[in-house]
């Protein structure tokens, strides 16, 4: 569990930072830069460390829901069940289903300084940091959640 508290908090915090200060400063430059930085970040962050601790977090929450069941008896058990429930929906199944698509098309764009980059380029900012909201608490909130439990317990 103190992994996975570590793990959701660390992948949380990340999100944290591009939600609070880095996509309002790629906001602030220009579209073609802003386009270019993202889509270095994208690529980069795939060969990165981040990967393990996100999917390395989600098997451990996934642990967590196995061994919910086999406590189920426990007052605890509920409670562990849905924040690893929460940081798997939250945090993987959101950026598979909707950053990734958003990643993609942004990736696909052919001239970064045209008009048409500069319209996707600030719908991608919107967009995509508004749902980075939800991948920020899906990562801290169950780190709080899982820490509260093991303290109580």
């Amino acid at each position: 569990m103190i992994l996975t508290i570590v793990g959701a908090g660390l992948v949380g915090g990340v999100f944290f930072a591009f939600s609070t200060f880095i996509m309002q400063s790629f906001g602030d430059i220009p579209a073609e830069q802003g386009i270019n930085a993202m889509n270095s970040i994208n690529v980069r962050i795939v060969k990165s460390a981040f990967m393990p601790a996100m999917f390395g977090t989600a098997a451990l929450c996934v642990a967590l829901i196995v061994w919910s069941f086999q406590v189920w008896d426990q007052k605890f058990a509920i409670p562990m069940l849905l924040c690893a429930a929460v940081y798997l929906a939250g945090i993987v199944l959101l950026t598979m289903g909707y950053h990734v698509p958003l990643n993609n098309a942004l990736a696909a764009v052919q001239d970064p300084a045209s008009a048409e980059a500069a319209a996707l380029w600030q719908n991608y900012l919107t967009n995509w940091t508004r749902w980075n909201h939800v991948r920020t608490l899906a990562g801290l909130l169950p780190a709080a959640g899982l820490a509260v439990i093991l303290w109580l317990n």
